[in-house]
């Protein structure tokens, strides 16, 4: 790796993480930032296990949420960028079961856009029943949309992992499952070995224990309880739990390290390559940050969400819960503010892992908004 840390940025932001520490917007945060290529910015501080007082090392692995849905799409994109398979393609082309009740149109980009109608999940899904992936795969494909595919955006918060990972499994040349496409095309290439998704049990001992703040699924529309069950909930209760650490759940599942979802994120920001290593071709890259159809998302709370056709989120003004502030940025938000992205005009990468999960009720409560402010001036991109 390129560890070649700005002594002076790193000091300042790291301040910034102490200070959000003290004020109690956080609890135990990890920082990297990668600037043209090199790492810049990489902090670890706080507590990892309020129970135990055991500090954040940079080792500790963070649960994620939704930013493992960048790494899922990437998966999407290497394929696309190879040939095998186009964005137009329809699905049931290379997955026939998955054409029932009139979803054989649906395209990969689909997919990727959250425009399948299929957001909901199976209605008796259980914590027990997510690390059965056949299974998984198989009754989400058997489901009816929603909504006519390719009509109407309807976020996919769970189901749009097992849609990729069934796809990928399908039309890869190799044969390989979901993680091992992921971590031989993905993680290895990158030097990115913290990018789990599906967690071996001898890494759980580095898990950060998660601490909760965020409202209760009982104030959701019936929609978004349909896409997002309490029982499946983003939530310890759920996620901490080993059988789900060991699933793999390729839209919310993953358990990363700040610096190896910085290595993969700063791979974007270079248009595609890091450290010599191209993953993905630089005219592709360019297109990500296309935006798809602005409309308002049922399953979203009628929000008009910033996607893109590539499955990115793209930055918005400052003072949202996105700390990417540029429209043309790629980025993803995960549930309880993690966050990560790349501006492909400053070539800066940023991740913020951390275990207070929260949703700031405005830019002074957000921590990973003001680490966020801190990262950009060090780095002199304003």
């Amino acid at each position: 790796m390129n560890m070649q840390v700005d002594s002076a940025a790193n000091e300042t932001v790291r301040q910034v993480v102490l200070e959000t520490i003290a004020d109690k917007r956080e609890i135990g945060v990890q920082v990297a930032a990668y600037l043209n290529g090199k790492c810049v910015i990489d902090i670890a501080e706080g507590i990892a296990n309020p129970e135990t007082g055991a500090p954040v090392t940079p080792d500790t692995l963070f649960n994620v949420y939704s930013v493992t849905k960048a790494v899922s799409a990437v998966a999407v994109h290497i394929l696309v960028d190879r040939g095998v398979i186009g964005y137009d393609d329809p699905v049931a082309k290379y997955w026939p079961e998955y054409g029932v009740h009139g979803k054989d149109k649906t395209t990969v980009r689909d997919i990727l856009t959250h425009r399948t109608g299929v957001p909901q999940m199976p209605e008796d899904t259980q914590p027990e029943t997510l690390g059965n992936w056949d299974a998984m795969i198989a009754r989400i494909a058997a489901q009816e949309p929603l909504e006519t595919p390719g009509e109407r955006a309807l976020y996919q918060p769970l189901t749009h992992g097992w849609l990729i990972g069934g796809l990928i499994e399908r039309v890869d040349p190799k044969g390989r499952s979901f993680v091992d496409f992921m971590r031989e095309e993905i993680s290895a290439p990158l030097n990115a070995p913290d990018l789990w998704i599906g967690l071996p049990d001898e890494q759980f001992h580095r898990v950060a224990i998660m601490t909760d703040n965020l409202p209760e699924a009982r104030e959701r529309p019936p929609l978004a309880l349909k896409c997002m069950p309490p029982q499946v909930d983003l939530c310890p209760a759920v996620f901490g739990r080993d059988d789900v650490r060991r699933a793999v759940i390729p839209a919310v599942g993953g358990i990363f390290t700040a610096q190896s979802c910085a290595r993969f994120w700063a791979m974007l920001a270079q248009g595609g390559e890091l450290d010599g290593v191209r993953i993905l071709s630089e005219d592709l890259v360019k297109t990500f940050n296309t935006p798809r159809k602005k409309e308002p998302d049922l399953v979203m709370y009628g929000q008009t969400l910033p996607l893109s056709i590539g499955g990115f989120w793209l930055g918005m003004n400052e003072g949202s819960t996105i700390t990417a502030r540029d429209e043309h940025v790629l980025c993803h938000p995960g549930a309880g503010n993690t966050q990560a992205w790349a501006d492909p005009e400053t070539r800066l990468a940023v991740s913020i892992c951390h275990n207070r999960m929260y949703k700031p009720g405005s830019p002074e409560e957000d921590g990973a908004l003001a680490i966020s402010n801190a990262i950009r001036k060090a780095a002199g991109v304003e």
